[in-house]
C-alpha cells in the first residue's frame, strides 16, 4: 500500500514522504495512529500545500544537528573504570556506557545513536566513537579511558603541588 508520511516514523521515514508498505503495516499500525495517510490525490494535494512549512522542519533539525556535533566534538568523554594492572578493564565501555556519561553532561543522544568500535572498549586508552545525528551528519567523540588506580596517582600529584604551592606562599 502506498502512504504519505503525516510524522516522522522511526525507521521507514520522514514527514512527507511517500513509502510503499505492507497492508497490514498501513491498515494495522500507521493508519490508526494517524502517522501516514493513504496516497490519493486529495492526500498528495494536501501535502504540497505543507511543502515549505516540513521543509522549514527538515532544515531547522540539520541546524540543531550541525550545532549538537560541533559541541560533541568539543567534548571529551572521560571515563574512570576498575582495570588491572595491564591496563585490561574488569568489564567493558559499550555504548551505554557513553550515552549515560553524555547524558550527566546535558547530551540527549540515545545509546542506540552512538558506535564505538569493535563493539566495546575492553582496556584503557584513548578511543574515538561515531554518533549519527539527523540524515547523514555524524560526529566524532573521543573518549579517554582511564583506570581508577590512574585517576588516584593523579589526584595525590594535583595534592602535591597544591601543598607545595602552599609552603612556597
Amino acid at each position: 500500500m502506498k502512504v504519505i508520511l503525516n510524522q516522522d516514523v522511526k525507521h521507514l521515514g520522514e514527514e512527507g514522504d511517500v513509502k510503499v508498505v505492507a497492508n497490514g503495516y498501513a491498515r494495522n499500525y500507521l493508519l490508526p495512529r494517524n502517522l501516514a495517510l493513504p496516497y490519493n490525490e486529495v492526500t498528495v494535494a494536501y501535502f504540497e500545500g505543507r511543502k515549505a512549512e516540513i521543509e522549514a522542519r527538515k532544515a531547522e533539525k540539520r541546524k540543531d544537528a550541525a550545532s549538537l556535533k560541533e559541541k560533541l566534538e568539543a567534548f571529551t568523554v572521560t571515563l574512570v573504570m576498575p582495570a588491572g594492572p595491564n591496563g585490561k578493564l574488569y568489564g567493558a565501555v559499550t555504548n551505554q556506557t557513553v550515552a549515560d556519561e553524555l547524558h550527566k553532561n546535558d547530551f540527549d543522544i540515545e545509546r542506540k545513536r552512538i558506535e564505538i568500535p569493535g563493539i566495546a572498549i575492553k582496556s584503557v586508552g584513548k578511543y574515538h566513537a561515531t554518533v549519527r545525528l539527523y540524515e547523514a551528519t555524524t560526529a566524532e567523540i573521543p573518549i579517554h579511558v582511564i583506570s581508577q588506580e590512574e585517576k588516584a596517582r593523579e589526584a595525590e600529584a594535583a595534592a602535591a603541588k597544591e601543598a607545595e604551592k602552599a609552603a612556597e606562599a
